[in-house]
């Protein structure tokens, strides 16, 4: 486990979503990121992020007047409590990012994992 106060987590997150392509980026559609201490109490107490949202790929073209933002959640604990190393937290987070940014564009976890995002 690796301490990191929820300021610095939360600075390691803007550095994560800064290493994003700008290209990437801006094909984001309607995307608010957020982090959290601990997943929901319905989620399993490991998981790292999620995408809660509509892809891409499913979305119509009545899609967007009125909807909130999709959210990417990244959970402070579950990260601290499997890294070893600051090196490896930044690293995980970073994956993390990505992982769920995928989510937003459709690919599903068993690709991702296939992509080595996993």
């Amino acid at each position: 486990m690796i301490a990191m106060s929820p300021e610095e987590f939360e600075l390691a997150v803007g550095d994560a979503l800064d290493s994003v392509p700008a290209e990437l980026m801006d094909l984001l559609d309607n995307v608010a990121f957020f982090v959290e201490d601990e997943p929901p109490a319905d989620q399993p107490d490991d998981l790292l992020g999620i995408y809660d949202g509509m892809a891409l790929t499913e979305r119509n073209s009545g899609w967007g007047t009125f909807n909130l933002p999709d959210r990417i959640v990244l959970f402070r604990g579950p990260l601290t409590r499997m890294c070893d190393s600051r090196e490896e937290l930044l690293d995980e987070i970073e994956i993390t990012v990505v992982h769920e940014i995928a989510h937003h564009f459709g690919i599903d976890d068993a690709h991702l994992h296939d992509l080595g995002w996993g």
